[in-house]
């Protein structure tokens, strides 16, 4: 497993759209997914230790940021015929385990991660309603071990001030994660 860091925010970067199937049985494009104040769109799979280490409480803070305006959508990128725990069925189980409050979509030919550069699990993009890129950083200072409780929450606090402003902190602390699995060509 590689551990890898996500670029530094590149403020206004205009994000691709796509179209994925969903776990709930739904095609989610981006703009179906954006809330009035903002879109996370953001890329997990199921078996990243770094991933499993933020579930419940990435639950928790975008139920929270869903009242401000702000929503979200999971895209799982890796190449499932390698890791079977990243399944589509497996995807809809833990979805349905942990009550995702957002879309759950598989991005089947990698083209909608290539397309925004995402490089690891998680992988964040915090975008304001234009779809512009504000946030790049990190959920909290949890790595593979979930942090303490009481800890800064990055994302949320980044998330609330898109919602408020439209505009995303200058200050960011990259996001650390598994590599995506690519495919081989």
């Amino acid at each position: 497993m590689v551990s890898l860091t996500t670029p530094v925010c590149d403020f206004g970067w205009k994000a691709p759209e796509f179209s994925l199937p969903g776990v709930d049985g739904r095609q989610w494009s981006l703009h179906d997914a954006m809330g009035p104040n903002g879109l996370l769109v953001m890329f997990i799979c199921n078996h990243c230790p770094y991933v499993k280490a933020i579930r419940p409480r990435l639950v928790r803070d975008l139920a929270e940021l869903k009242v401000h305006g702000i929503h979200a959508i999971a895209i799982m990128s890796n190449d499932p015929a390698e890791y079977v725990e990243d399944s589509f069925d497996n995807m809809k189980n833990v979805a349905r385990e942990f009550g995702f409050p957002f879309p759950y979509v598989l991005d089947e030919t990698q083209q909608v991660a290539k397309a925004y550069g995402a490089v690891c699990t998680p992988d964040f993009f915090g975008l304001n309603r234009q779809g512009e890129l504000q946030y790049r950083g990190r959920f909290d200072e949890s790595r593979k071990d979930t942090a303490p409780e009481g800890v800064r929450r990055d994302l949320f606090e980044a998330m609330k001030a898109v919602a408020a402003s439209q505009r995303g902190p200058a200050e960011q602390i990259p996001s650390m994660g598994c590599s995506i699995k690519w495919k081989e060509q």
